[in-house]
Parts: C-alpha cells; sequence; structure tokens
C-alpha cells in the first residue's frame, strides 16, 4: 500500500470511519443540539461549535498549503466566531467540516508518494508532516470535544 493511501485512510478513520482511540469525529457530533454545541460547559474551553470552526478552518488552510497557496492564518480565521445560535447555522458549520474534509482529502488522494517529501511553495513543512500534522489536530480537538460531550452530560457517542 502507498504512503499517501495510509495517511487517506488515517484521515478518514479519524473523521467518521472506526478509529483505533475510540468514537470518529462525526460520531462525536452526531446528536448534539446547536444549543449543546454553542455552550460552554468548562471555564475558559471553547464550545463544540468552536472547535468545529477551528477545525474547518485548519483543514481549508491545509488544503491551500498543500496546493502551493500562502493558507495564512489570522486570529479571526484561527477561530472564527459562532454568529448566531440556530438549527440552520448549526447544519451549515457541520456541512462546512465535511466539505472541507473532502477538499484535503481529494487534494491528498492526488499525492504520489513522492511528494510527501516535498515542501509545496510558501509552506514551511513537507507535505508529509503537513499531512500528519493535520491528523493531529483533529485527533487533539476530537478528544476536547469527547470531553465537552460528558460536561454537557452527553456521554461517550
Amino acid at each position: 500500500m502507498h504512503e499517501t493511501y495510509r495517511i487517506l485512510d488515517q484521515m478518514d478513520r479519524v473523521f467518521s470511519g472506526e478509529a483505533w482511540h475510540g468514537p470518529s469525529l462525526i460520531r462525536l457530533l452526531d446528536g448534539l443540539s446547536p444549543e449543546e454545541a454553542s455552550r460552554h460547559p468548562i471555564p475558559g474551553a471553547h464550545s463544540v461549535w468552536e472547535l468545529v470552526h477551528h477545525i474547518t478552518a485548519w483543514k481549508t488552510i491545509a488544503d491551500q498549503r498543500l496546493k502551493g497557496e500562502s493558507g495564512e492564518v489570522s486570529p479571526r480565521r484561527d477561530w472564527p466566531p459562532v454568529w448566531e445560535v440556530s438549527q440552520a447555522e448549526w447544519k451549515r458549520a457541520l456541512e462546512d467540516l465535511a466539505e472541507s474534509h473532502a477538499r484535503l482529502r481529494q487534494t491528498a488522494e492526488t499525492l504520489k508518494d513522492p511528494e510527501l517529501d516535498q515542501k509545496p511553495a510558501a509552506a514551511r513543512e513537507s507535505r508529509y508532516v503537513l499531512l500528519h500534522g493535520v491528523l493531529q489536530h483533529d485527533l487533539y480537538h476530537t478528544g476536547q470535544i469527547a470531553v465537552l460531550r460528558k460536561a454537557l452530560g452527553k456521554g461517550a457517542a
């Protein structure tokens, strides 16, 4: 199996598949209402919704960097705010997350293994490091969402 496909497999497991660590990101988000997703049950911690926006932002940034684009990060782009708590906006946030994952996956799928060791234009790291960084980022925040679910009284997914 090619290394690129191994990375794609891990991306899919963390996002929506059978992950070794526990529930996937999508499974943890399933069943949360907009109100629950917007709450801050742990003082000083981000809400689930804020984390969803943040994960989406970094999937988009990583996709841009893989393509050789700058993928600049401003504080507002890093942590986009939740402007309106409604079912429609929560649905949109989840759709944006899924779309950003699909775009990143599609870009990664085009890579040949030798390209993984190369740095795209304007990137500080190789494609390999960038893709593994996104995986690590997703896992880190998926764990936070699992803890927030428990703090919301929703238990494990």
